[in-house]
């Protein structure tokens, strides 16, 4: 059977999952009485309740006798490491573009990586049947990228389609009959081309390693695509460094190959397929599985350096210990190690004390991703503020530069430009009309800057404005640029807060609890009106006599505490502060720095 390698790229919430989805249908994978669900791929929890992809993953169609292996990628910039490593598993991309937003930032990511790759892809215009979509200014826009991004003459003479993923059609011309996807399908048989297999059959068998899994039974998953040569089930291979030194020989006990939306067990594995393979005990991400005969390491792409670093460290409130099972610093340290096994864009190195970890990513939302599967595994973790990772060159101080795109609404661009080109020293780079009366603005802005500015972005655009941010360039180090304003309120006492403290406290700030709610000494309740921080008593009950007089048994009422979510709390937190997480709480505290206070505190708290 012919064989096509591609990858489906585009920016978050462009429509890749739902294109997948269709081609999944379209391709007769599915009985016809059998159920389907929304976004197939996004298989994994966390992905289906945020609606994004967050992992890539690979999967397979037949069309005209031909099969189609097919990589949903994700869109998030903190997840471009994902992207990185999987562009060199196929032979062909396909570029979504949104019709009314055009190329955003982790398309010009993307693309870039593609093309610097030698891939020609192919540029779909997604959901061109949206009100305010503009089609060709869409198309005049990626081949500008294409130009900017250094594309070579095949690159830039790319085939174009106009479809709707959603509704499930695709035609070249814009005006076309709107009834399917079959025009896509024959121009990527058209278009990608096929993997050498006849004259790399030949050869001894070689692959590079691209993903990482596991299975209760199976043990160790590695995934990629076969290079060279062919592989049997029970064949004696071995797994080599990105160097040529030798890992380890295993034998392999199972070859998985993607078969529409599930793995199948197959005999034989050709140059050219993706595949899955068990039986090894120590290769990992970025190694080569080879024949026993070959001593070159296939090389591997180079991944894009990380960008912030959070610390994670044992919980060591006085409630530790209370919800979650894992909290002991040896157990953390093992996750946070097999993650950074399985995650080519993740580093994890020990601080000097041991008992915690400095983990370095992409971004504020990729650490959240895995702090937030953390807790649901039963840890409990206290996570610091996110630092931006620096380094010199030539004796000069340098810090990472973000490439943010925003549409926002024509009344709130002046604030947004405001407090991204002054407190946060960003540069604007441009700011043109989006149409439907809102303001398209780029900027480059310090990384520093944009920790924690999501919520404060939010609110200065009434929550109507868009906000997207990828790595752009290093840049000399630009100065001091002020954190959080606001103080917070401190509880100084231990036990469960009181409806009639808070009430009377609320003239203070914004309370982060409600009545009824375990509080301790040090822990951060609420948000100061001023900016210093302020010490305050959430234990302090209403004081009975017998006296009584106008207004003394009225109901309190109290306001709606602010809840914040997990990305939102490790942005909220200044460098003094941490986030304390646990499988059922998330609470804000101050640091505590004398080891004695800590014993006390925890003996006054039991």
């Amino acid at each position: 059977m012919d064989l096509r390698n591609i990858a489906i790229i585009a920016h978050v919430d462009h429509g890749k999952t739902t294109l997948v989805d269709e081609l999944l249908k379209q391709s007769g994978i599915y009985r016809e009485n059998e159920a389907t669900q929304e976004r197939a791929m996004d298989s994994n929890d966390l992905e289906r309740e945020r609606g994004i992809t967050i992992f890539a993953k690979p999967t397979s169609v037949v069309w005209n006798n031909t099969r189609i292996n097919i990589v949903d990628t994700p869109g998030h910039a903190d997840f471009g490491g994902e992207v990185e490593r999987i562009l060199s598993m196929v032979d062909g991309v396909v570029l979504l573009v949104d019709a009314a937003e055009g190329p955003m930032p982790q398309t010009k990511f993307v693309t870039s990586k593609a093309l610097a790759l030698g891939l020609r892809p192919i540029v779909v215009v997604n959901k061109v049947d949206k009100p305010d979509g503009e089609p060709d200014r869409a198309l005049d826009e990626c081949f500008d990228l294409f130009a900017n991004l250094d594309a070579t003459d095949e690159q830039l003479d790319f085939p174009t389609m106009y479809a709707s993923g959603r509704s499930g059609w695709a035609d070249m011309e814009l005006d076309g009959p709107r009834k399917d996807l079959s025009a896509l399908f024959d121009l990527i048989l058209e278009h990608v081309p096929a993997p050498k297999q006849i004259a790399e059959q030949a050869k001894p068998f070689t692959m590079l390693a691209t993903t990482l899994g596991g299975d209760p039974f199976l043990g160790r998953l590695l995934t990629g695509r076969v290079e060279t040569g062919t592989m049997k089930a029970g064949q004696q291979i071995k797994a080599m460094s990105r160097d040529g030194t030798l890992i380890e020989n295993f034998r392999v006990t199972k070859i998985l190959a993607f078969r529409g939306l599930e793995q199948t067990a197959i005999e034989t594995a050709e140059a050219g397929d993706i595949v899955s393979i068990a039986g090894m005990s120590k290769a990992t991400v970025a190694d080569t599985l080879a024949d026993v005969s070959v001593s070159e390491a296939i090389p591997a792409q180079p991944i894009d350096p990380p960008t912030i670093t959070v610390t994670f460290g044992i919980n060591d409130s006085p409630l530790a210990g209370r919800d979650g099972k894992k909290v002991q610093s040896r157990v953390i340290r093992d996750r946070l190690m097999k993650e950074a096994e399985s995650n080519v864009a993740i580093k994890v190195s020990d601080t000097p004390g041991g008992e915690a970890f400095e983990v370095a990513g992409r971004g504020e939302l990729q650490m959240g991703v895995l702090i937030e599967n953390m807790r649901r595994e039963g840890f409990e973790l206290s996570i610091s503020r996110p630092q931006v990772l620096l380094r010199e060159e030539n004796g000069q101080k340098m810090e990472p530069i973000e490439e943010v795109t925003i549409d926002v609404d024509d009344e709130y661009s002046g604030a947004v430009i405001e407090k991204l080109t002054g407190v946060r020293r960003g540069e604007l780079t441009e700011m043109k009309s989006a149409g439907g009366g809102k303001t398209r603005i780029i900027a480059h802005v310090p990384a520093r800057g944009l920790i924690g500015y999501h919520g404060e972005f939010l609110t200065d655009t009434r929550g109507t404005g868009v906000i997207n941010r990828v790595f752009h360039d290093w840049a000399p180090f630009k100065g001091p640029i002020p954190g959080r304003r606001a103080g917070v309120l401190i509880s100084m006492e231990n036990g469960q807060s009181v409806s009639y403290a808070i009430f009377n406290l609320e003239d203070r700030g914004k309370f982060f609890i409600g009545a009824q709610e375990d509080v301790y000494q040090g822990m951060i309740i609420g948000e100061h009106n001023r900016e210093n921080d302020l010490e305050v008593n959430p234990l302090k009950g209403k004081k009975l006599t017998n006296v009584r007089a106008s207004g003394t048994d009225e109901a309190v009422r109290l306001t709606t505490p602010m809840k914040l979510s997990l990305e939102e709390a490790i942005a909220y937190i200044d460098n003094d502060e941490l986030v304390e997480v646990t499988p059922n709480n998330i609470r804000l505290r101050k640091r505590y720095l004398d080891p004695n206070e800590r014993k006390r505190m925890s003996k006054v708290a039991s």
